[in-house]
């Protein structure tokens, strides 16, 4: 995979204060968190469209992760955070059930499911497909939601606005986690360089 070019770059870039190609913002703190979302959602399905099958099971040293387990680790934490949430997608009720007491013995139940998803959702299509869903549960879910509900998430007494910001938080963390692996398997980022973009759309008019 040494050198690899991943096709022509992707205008996923920030310029004019947004992210093209992202969807007409809603005001406020929902238009903020889901305009960080956004970029998340946009770089990763980017990654792993422009990456080759046999990247899939690529990993940068024994013991971690492969890039498909990375990316299904992102939706399958996407889909069970909503769930310790109170979302009720579909996504969620397919993979866990119904919620019944959100106890330690349900969130471990939860965790081992995704950790056998990391294991056995790995081709291509499939993992983009579960991708894709999960970030469209998590937008759709917080128009919907009531941040200031609180409950019992991570151990202690919190809102339903902390649980999304883990979501976000977490998108990010192994966002960068994907395009390190990429870049250390040879291949290049699918979007052009952000300060050339940037240079190229605010030049002096002469």
């Amino acid at each position: 995979m040494g050198g690899t070019e991943v096709g022509p770059p992707l205008p996923v870039l920030l310029v004019e204060g947004r992210v093209r190609g992202m969807a007409t913002r809603v005001p406020g703190l929902q238009g903020e968190y889901l305009w960080e979302l956004d970029i998340a959602r946009i770089q990763l399905l980017a990654l792993a469209e422009a990456a080759p099958d046999d990247m899939y099971g690529y990993r940068p040293a024994e013991g971690t992760r492969t890039f498909s387990a990375v990316l299904v680790h992102i939706a399958a934490v996407n889909f069970g955070l909503l769930h310790l949430a109170g979302a009720r997608a579909a996504g969620c009720i397919e993979l866990y059930g119904e919620m019944q007491r959100g106890d330690i013995a349900e969130i471990t139940a939860m965790i081992r499911k995704n950790m056998s998803l990391e294991r056995t959702l790995t081709g291509k299509g499939s993992v983009m497909e579960f991708l894709k869903r999960s970030f469209e549960a998590v937008q759709q879910a917080f128009l919907d939601a009531d941040l200031e509900k609180e409950g019992e998430f991570f151990g202690e007494r919190a809102t339903v606005r902390r649980v999304y910001l883990r979501i976000l938080a977490h998108s990010h963390e192994h966002m960068g986690q994907a395009v390190a692996y990429v870049r250390a398997s040879g291949m290049r980022a699918p979007w052009p360089d952000p300060l050339k973009e940037f240079e190229s759309t605010t030049a002096p008019v002469e």
